[in-house]
């Protein structure tokens, strides 16, 4: 629950006590000149009795009881004032600690608003942003300054209209994902919403708050994509059985028919069924030994090699291609890459062969196609992007499905088993796409 900001009464606090100081020195000043006069007027009424008459002194000794009185009621006043001052001090200092300790406790809650890994936002019953946390602005990296300004203007995130459909439902568990571009990076973040409330209960405004979740998005779409294999093992080891032994034993009666009728002087229309027969047979079993390798579950023969070596094996041999193509590739090394990285050379070989080889199939009229290599929280990641016009969003989704493919040939397996052998190294195969090209990034760990 969170009170309602207090009118700031503090001046108006330290004007009454210093007026207060102020009125009791100048009581205390004027009750001390009091005494004195009365001091001086006892003086004075001594000196009067010792110089009248006898039968004159009786009045004379009452008048200076009366002034005794009144010095002694004056003394009474004059502790009382000392006493006021010091009360009225005690206050002023009490004051001061309150202040300090008010301080203290919205700097600890500033602290505690700044230390916390999410985003928190307050907006009031009008829609304006009323405080906004360090992480909020690392997130949402507003242009000027948001506090006191409509949420709408906030970021280029709707979390204006993600409030108004809250407002409808308000169930705590309603949330709503939202991509945005931090600091250069595509995150993915989730948006909770909360009612602001005083001690009263009166409502106040709304709470926002937004989660990064894009590791979060990222494990659960590795999970996702480990489950396609999961059960395949079994499955393709019955299969590869069932249909490549049928298959070896067609191709050879396959070659004994070609052998045979070539002695009769066949036809070209035979001759060309017969390669048709031949080339969909190979066909087939590429079919099936992809699958194989995509279901199998094989250990990874893991040694020491150099990434910077097995990139430029890689290149050379992409680029007599490109070429031919008026493809220009590139490398940018941002890291150091002289320490060797565990890794299944053959593998990671032709993980990389395919992305290069994807990239310049996006690029059939010629472009640029650049291999960039940076190191991150002790990653080091590979990124291959070329200058084609990107794959439509609407398929983003499908990339990694096997025997998901939009090319005429080929049989949709290459970057599912790119996934399959990232995730076996412990890494992580990503991607993004616009119509400025696609960039696939390779994340392996040191």
């Amino acid at each position: 629950m969170f009170r309602t900001p207090p009118k700031n009464y503090g001046k108006l606090y330290q004007l009454g006590i210093i007026g207060l100081l102020m009125l009791s020195a100048v009581a205390l000043a004027i009750t001390i000149w009091v005494e004195l006069d009365f001091l001086r007027e006892q003086k004075i009424v001594e000196e009067l009795i010792r110089k009248l008459p006898s039968d004159s002194t009786a009045s004379a000794k009452e008048l200076a009881g009366a002034l005794r009185w009144q010095f002694r009621l004056t003394t009474l006043v004059l502790v009382n004032l000392v006493v006021t001052g010091f009360a009225v001090m005690l206050l002023w200092r009490a004051y001061q600690l309150s202040q300090e300790s008010l301080r203290d406790f919205k700097a600890l809650a500033a602290d505690i608003l700044s230390s916390i890994d999410q985003a928190v936002i307050t907006i009031d019953v009008q829609g304006n942003v009323t405080s906004i946390n360090r992480c909020g602005l690392e997130l949402l990296n507003p242009k000027t300054e948001c506090v006191g300004r409509p949420l709408k203007e906030l970021s280029a995130v709707p979390l204006h209209d993600f409030c108004t459909e809250w407002k409808i439902e308000k169930s705590p568990t309603m949330f709503r994902d939202y991509k945005a571009n931090v600091n250069g990076s595509q995150r993915a973040l989730r948006a909770f919403c909360q009612t602001l409330c005083d001690y009263a209960g009166n409502d106040l405004g709304m709470v926002l708050q937004l989660r990064d979740v894009t590791k979060r998005v990222l494990i659960e779409d590795r999970m996702r994509r480990m489950e396609r294999y999961m059960g395949l093992g079994s499955l393709a080891a019955g299969l590869h059985h069932e249909i490549k032994n049928p298959l070896t034993a067609l191709s050879l009666h396959v070659q004994l028919l070609e052998e045979q009728i070539a002695e009769d002087n066949p036809s070209e229309d035979v001759l060309q069924m017969l390669n048709v027969i031949k080339t969909e047979m190979a066909r087939v079993g590429g079919v099936l030994e992809g699958f194989r390798d995509l279901a199998s579950s094989g250990q990874l023969n893991l040694a020491p090699v150099n990434l910077m070596n097995l990139i430029q094996r890689q290149v050379e041999l992409a680029t007599p291609q490109a070429d031919q193509q008026k493809i220009q590739i590139q490398t940018v090394i941002k890291c150091d890459l002289s320490k060797e990285i565990p890794a299944d050379r053959i593998r990671l070989e032709q993980v990389l062969l395919n992305l290069i080889l994807n990239a310049m199939e996006a690029m059939p009229d010629g472009g640029t196609l650049t291999v960039t290599v940076t190191e991150a929280d002790g990653n080091v990641q590979v990124e291959v992007a070329d200058t084609g016009k990107g794959i439509p969003e609407d398929l983003h989704d499908k990339v990694f499905d096997p025997y998901f493919t939009t090319k005429n040939e080929g049989t949709g397996l290459g970057l599912a088993l790119c996934d399959k052998i990232m995730n076996q190294h412990q890494g992580n195969l990503s991607f993004h796409s616009s119509e400025q090209g696609t960039k696939f990034q390779l994340t392996l760990p040191r």
